[in-house]
């Protein structure tokens, strides 16, 4: 798979480091890096324009209730980011930040009140939560119609049979990723590593759907490398830094990493050897750049949709 048009779209770019990753032959053809940030910037434009319009035709302003338990950095960093964008894309927005030994009861009256909030459109809850309170429970108790996150068992299942009310946010994104770089799934093998609730499961099927055929990895997978080098499309989703290696990896493949992982000298790097695996593949994307701006994107379209439907 290679890009047909000679000029490049500015959301991608060849990689072209210093010098040659190892096993790269002078004068190959590099892969080119799809830019998510740049991606992720035209759809917060498009629903910030968007939002303007539906606005302007009926009053409604999307609205978005964001809850946090706890005082879990990273999860401040991302409940941040959140607020940032609604204000960005001209939603209405509240956070809720509650103490790390909050109850459960607690939790699910709060979610029941915003449940009946005309005002709110979307309910995120931050994960992961306390021990205490039981993460399956505070999901199921959140309207399906306000689950932006896509994680209730109404549009999981919605997921299985074609027709969910939303998708999780970071497979939307990824989906969206390979959309707009042009890249044809349908007779594709496509891997998934990976098995998560949160992304694994839903790629997975979001690639189905698109007529790729699927196959899904993951600890007890046997010879991983023989596996993952004869895909396509090859999502990586396992939290482990660099674990996807150049010789797990088929020439021209399209490599999509969703791990985001913190080293011991503070940088981050992906769930893939990025300079090696680069050599390899037609389409990479980057960490950080890559999926991770695509997820708040996301975030905010599946808000517009929920507030849409309000207004239908």
């Amino acid at each position: 798979m290679v890009c047909k048009k000679s000029k490049i779209p500015s959301f991608l770019a060849r990689h072209s480091p210093g010098k040659h990753p190892a096993g790269l032959q002078e004068g190959k053809v590099m892969s080119i890096i799809i830019d998510g940030n740049k991606i992720a910037q035209d759809i917060r434009q498009a629903v910030r324009e968007e939002t303007s319009a539906l606005k302007d035709r009926t009053g409604i302003v999307p609205g978005l209730a964001v809850i946090l338990v706890g005082e879990d950095p990273a999860s401040q960093v991302y409940v941040g980011r959140k607020a940032k964008a609604c204000a960005e894309v001209g939603f209405f927005s509240r956070e809720y930040k509650l103490p790390a030994d909050t109850g459960e009861a607690k939790l699910l009256s709060l979610i029941e009140d915003l449940n009946q909030d005309r005002l709110i459109h979307g309910i995120l809850v931050q994960l992961p939560l306390p021990k205490q309170i039981a993460t399956d429970k505070i999901i199921a108790a959140i309207d399906p119609h306000k689950d932006v996150d896509g994680f209730h068992p109404y549009n999981v299942g919605g997921l299985v049979t074609g027709s969910p009310l939303f998708v999780p946010c970071t497979p939307r994104g990824i989906m969206e990723l390979i959309a707009r770089t042009g890249i044809e799934l349908a007779g594709k093998d496509a891997v998934v590593v990976g098995r998560s609730n949160i992304v694994g499961k839903p790629m997975a099927l979001l690639l189905l759907a698109q007529n790729a055929t699927v196959t899904m990895c993951h600890s007890k997978t046997k010879d991983l490398p023989q596996v993952t080098s004869r895909a396509d499309v090859l999502i990586a989703a396992v939290g482990k830094p660099r674990m996807i290696t150049s010789d797990m990896v088929k020439e021209g493949a399209v490599v999509i990493d969703v791990g985001v992982n913190r080293l011991e000298n503070g940088k981050l790097a992906g769930d893939v050897a990025f300079d090696e695996v680069a050599a390899r593949a037609s389409f990479i994307t980057p960490v950080p750049g890559g999926v991770g701006p695509m997820t708040i994107a996301m975030l905010m379209k599946n808000t517009l949709d929920a507030a849409r439907m309000t207004g239908r």
